[in-house]
């Protein structure tokens, strides 16, 4: 690959991103499809989701899906997270290297709310049925080494959520580039997510019925429906960067720091850093800065994992703790398979 595709991939990178650094403050809150926003994988959640600029395998294609070429062989991977008010979000995918063409994957994650009683405007205090709101987004990457130094990926989502007779679909893309310095592995991730056309809901739940009443008790039904107003996908652009402070025999110690910039919402600032043992025994630590946004969900978050060899095939198990303000901790069991 020359210099000159290398460039043209940066700028359509940074030309992506011009777009979605046109935020302000009115557009804070207004964002739909908020399950692109919650993040998979113990490694990414036990450093706070600062790893764009050092990330691999199947873990990347959430995170700077440049990093699902660096994991050779096939990898499999299952994130589990029992999110807050009964939520559960599942994840799993896996991604193949194939020599001379580059990496592919395949991705879902699925956000199940829960049952919730149906109301209506004459039942406000249910209806004795219940529904059980399903987020969904299905994804396929594209990831190939450019260079010794870039790496470029792109993955594109298919969303899909369903909300008792209501459904909603959309499109988005993800964009991301590593760069390798060479010097004192310090490595840069620059990634654009959730670029998008806009969603809206429809189908027969804004579908209603009216017959007469008052002074024209005999009228005929009348049918008649409303329509969902769009929103926009919650898009943000992240600079990184990562840097071995402690690389001493079977000794690595690696600092992470990522500036976010939000459409949605204030810019965060996230701080990681990583110990391992042997590149098979980890812990992690971090923590997101919001300087401006007073009350911010999420705080310190901490993990751990080892690989286990077993002959041709590394079997990864992983967690992470992530503190969590106004409901329960956050915590995420993963495990991964690469042959």
């Amino acid at each position: 690959m020359n210099k000159k595709s290398v460039i043209f991939c940066l700028v359509i990178v940074l030309a992506f991103s011009a777009i979605c650094l046109a935020g302000s403050n009115r557009r804070i809150g207004t964002a739909g499809a908020q399950e692109l926003r919650i993040p998979v994988g113990s490694r990414g959640t036990a450093l706070s989701g600062s790893i764009s600029g050092d990330v691999y395998g199947t873990e990347a294609i959430f995170y700077n899906p440049a990093g699902v070429a660096m994991v050779p062989g096939t990898e499999a991977m299952f994130s589990h997270l029992k999110y807050f008010a009964d939520m559960d979000l599942n994840f799993f995918a896996i991604t193949r290297n194939i020599e001379n063409f580059g990496s592919i994957g395949f991705s879902a994650k699925v956000l199940s709310v829960g049952e919730i009683e149906k109301t209506t405007e004459f039942n406000e205090d249910g209806t004795g049925e219940f529904f059980n709101p399903t987020m969904a987004v299905l994804g396929v990457t594209y990831s190939r080494i450019l260079t010794d130094r870039v790496s470029f990926g792109v993955t594109g989502y298919y969303i899909n959520e369903t909300v008792d007779e209501a459904t909603a679909n959309g499109l988005a893309f993800d964009f991301g580039v590593t760069y390798d310095t060479k010097w004192k592995e310090l490595k840069f991730g620059f990634v654009m997510k959730n670029f998008g056309p806009e969603m809206r809901f429809s189908g027969p739940g804004f579908e209603r019925s009216a017959t007469g009443s008052g002074q024209y008790p005999d009228s005929p039904e009348k049918n008649f429906s409303s329509e969902s107003v769009s929103f926009e996908l919650p898009s943000w652009v992240e600079f990184s960067a990562a840097m071995d402070f402690v690389n001493v025999e079977l000794n690595r110690a690696t600092l992470f720091g990522t500036f976010q910039s939000n459409n949605f919402s204030k810019d965060l600032f996230r701080a990681g850093a990583e110990y391992s043992f042997d590149e098979k025994y980890f812990l992690r630590a971090g923590y997101t800065l919001d300087s401006e946004q007073e009350d911010y969900l999420y705080g310190f978050t901490a993990g751990a994992g080892l690989i286990l060899k077993m002959g041709d095939v590394d079997v990864t198990l992983e967690y992470s703790w992530t503190e969590t303000q106004f409901f329960d901790n956050n915590q995420y069991f993963t495990g991964k398979i690469n042959f």
